[in-house]
Order: C-alpha cells, then structure tokens, then sequence
C-alpha cells in the first residue's frame, strides 16, 4: 500500500516537473530565436528582411527603418529572459501572451499586403500559437507546496 501512495504523490509532481521544463526551454527558445532574428535585422537588414514575407521591402537609406524592428526583435528576447532569469515565472506569462501579438499582427500584416501566405502562416501565425502554448505553461504552473507536502 506504501509503494502505491508513493507513486500516487510522486506523479503528480513529476509532472509539474516536466510542465516547468517545458516551460523554461520553450521559453529560452523564443527568446533566442527572436533575438536571433533582432540581430540579423541589425548586421544584415536588407538580406533579413526577404525572408519576412512582405512584397516589397524599403531599399537604401529607407532600409534603415529595418533597424527599428531589429531593435524590437532584440528586446523581444531580451524581456522573457530578464523575466526567466529573475525567477516572475507567472509574468513571463502574461508577458509572452502580450508578446504573441506581434508574431500574429506581423502575419496578419503580411496578408494584408499581399505578401507571402506561407510565411504568414508558417513562420508567424507558427510562431505565435508556440509562443501562446509557452505562456499557458507558465501561467498553469504550480505553485508552493501541495497539502500533502505540508
């Protein structure tokens, strides 16, 4: 009967284990990869900027608008790491909520303007619900000690 009562209190908190886990790789994953994309806007503009899916891209000293939006991707990345790294799980939450919106306005922009429908929809729509997943791990994570542990 012991065995048994151990492996009923144990389970469940190796599965907030992994649901944590989850949560903190996935997490470290959108903020490096947007951060990657941050960095590519900055060094290389022009050449980063065709794989975003829009027709048409700003050229010569117009591109330097490209370096706004290297700058948002950068501090993009940068947000939920200082929020992972300070241990405000649950507003790395609601931060990465707040986050997916660009990834779905940037979609939703491409397809207003013509531009690529499977970018839009592979790479940002994509984007998007991994981060809002990411952001509902966090936000359904548990917290503190359970009864039985008290």
């Amino acid at each position: 009967m012991s065995a048994i009562t151990v492996t009923a209190t144990t389970a469940p908190r190796a599965s907030s284990r992994l649901r944590v886990n989850l949560a903190t790789v996935f997490t470290v994953l959108v903020a490096l990869g947007i951060g990657y994309v941050g960095v590519s806007y900055l060094f290389a503009p022009e050449s980063t900027a065709t794989g975003f899916g829009m027709p048409v891209w700003p050229r010569g000293e117009a591109a330097d608008f490209l370096t706004v939006k290297g700058i948002r991707d950068v501090v993009s990345g940068l947000v939920p790491l200082a929020l992972l790294l300070t241990g405000h799980r649950r507003a790395l939450g609601w931060a990465l909520l707040a986050e997916s919106l660009t990834a779905f306005g940037d979609g939703t922009t491409i397809l207003l303007h013509h531009g690529s429908t499977a970018t839009a929809l592979g790479v940002h729509y994509a984007t998007a619900v991994f981060v809002v997943l990411t952001a509902v791990l966090l936000l359904t994570e548990r917290t503190g000690r359970t009864t039985e542990e008290s």
